[in-house]
């Protein structure tokens, strides 16, 4: 990776970070909330920012209609969050992998 890499990728997390504020305060709230998570439960491709970029959009459009955020991820946000990456695999089920390998 290099230093180009690196001021880009801090560039377009800047512009996130903006479009995020730009969300009404429930939505940046629950946002929040999601991301947290996310990275807790460390889908392998979080990093790349597609899945983030996405829940904005759609947070975006929802917010954009005039709809209340819970209305759209409904009341159990972890459970929405865990819909979004199911097919994911994340960075425990890479170690589970690895120990499986290791004791075979």
């Amino acid at each position: 990776m290099s230093i180009q890499d690196i001021i880009e990728g801090k560039k377009q997390w800047r512009a996130h970070v903006a479009r995020v504020k730009a969300l009404p305060p429930d939505y940046r709230i629950v946002y929040r909330e999601m991301q947290r998570y996310l990275f807790k439960v460390g889908p392998v491709d979080l990093a790349d920012g597609r899945l983030l970029a996405e829940i904005v959009d759609f947070f975006a459009q929802g917010a954009a209609a005039g709809k209340p955020v819970l209305h759209l991820v409904g009341t159990d946000v972890a459970a929405f969050c865990d819909d979004l990456i199911k097919d994911s695999p994340t960075h425990a089920d890479l170690y589970q992998e690895s120990l499986r390998k290791e004791t075979r």
